[in-house]
């Protein structure tokens, strides 16, 4: 099991904010941003493939993981998010960087590709573009949010089988149990709960607040840098259509759609094994004149 360091940075607005650091030797770090209720475990199996070769810093977003909650809940927007990341590479020293991005973490990956020029080297968008399907929006509002306590990780895993049956058909119940272990916690009484703060839903049910106000111009931010956009192939976030003209609009991207999965893959499928090694040979190719 690859093993990796606790470490905290302070948020501008004074919100203690947590990663695990994996090690690795590659000359540009990877930093990991999870999807909307999703936190650092969700990388927990890419770290341990690709680290010592690559160091690997797996974020919790605020109001996630060992994050800490926000006292304003309005402040669970996709800016204050790309602030948090902005604020963890100033503490930890990072100048370029691999950005790999599930969902909302690839909107907070395009949008730090646009504030700042140079400062992504190469990116990975999974399952997530600059336009968002409605009918997976809508169903995620119909979920986030929602409190569920159980008094097992076995009824948690039945639970999360449930809810996403269609967007993982062909997982079994360690699977299940495994996902659950990602999504759930144990609180002080013993229950297993949510690993988020429940009003990061209060902002993401604002139509307009799920991303920024023009995302392609934020992607085309991406053209100068290899990127790799993966889609699940039964994905209600993302459109083949969408997915096809982001590969259209960047000058060095490729396409990987995995079988039989919905929203969003996990970036551990065989099916992405070697795009994955491809983007990250060519990001650190483009980077080595900069740091002979």
């Amino acid at each position: 099991m690859a093993t990796y360091e606790d470490r905290i940075w302070w948020s501008p607005d004074g919100l203690r904010l947590h990663a695990r650091d994996y090690p690795g030797e590659a000359p540009l770090p990877l930093v990991c941003l999870p999807g909307l209720t999703r936190n650092a475990r969700d990388y927990a199996a890419l770290a341990e493939r690709l680290s010592p070769r690559f160091r690997v810093i797996a974020v919790d977003l605020r109001g996630r993981g060992e994050s800490g909650y926000a006292k304003d809940p309005m402040s669970y927007v996709p800016l204050s998010y790309v602030q948090d990341v902005e604020a963890m590479l100033r503490a930890f020293g990072i100048e370029r960087f691999v950005a790999i991005g599930t969902s909302l973490g690839g909107i907070v990956t395009m949008l730090l590709a646009g504030m700042h020029q140079g400062v992504v080297a190469g990116a990975l968008l999974n399952d997530v573009g600059p336009e968002i399907e409605p009918a997976g929006l809508a169903r995620i509002r119909g979920y986030v949010g929602r409190s569920s306590t159980w008094p097992t990780w076995m009824h948690a895993a039945r639970c999360v089988q449930e809810g996403n049956a269609d967007v993982y058909p062909d997982y079994g119940i360690e699977d299940w149990l495994a996902m659950a272990k990602r999504l759930y916690r144990l609180n002080s009484a013993g229950r297993v709960v949510l690993d988020y703060d429940l009003r990061i839903a209060e902002p993401f049910r604002v139509p307009g607040n799920e991303a920024g106000p023009d995302m392609w111009r934020a992607l085309a931010a991406l053209r100068q840098v290899p990127v790799l956009v993966t889609r699940g192939e039964r994905s209600d976030i993302l459109s083949a259509a969408i997915a096809e003209r982001m590969v259209s609009a960047l000058g060095d991207a490729e396409l990987a759609t995995v079988p039989r999965v919905g929203h969003a893959p996990t970036l551990t499928e065989p099916a992405l094994e070697g795009p994955i090694e491809r983007l990250l040979a060519k990001a650190i190719r483009a980077a080595e004149p900069a740091t002979s």
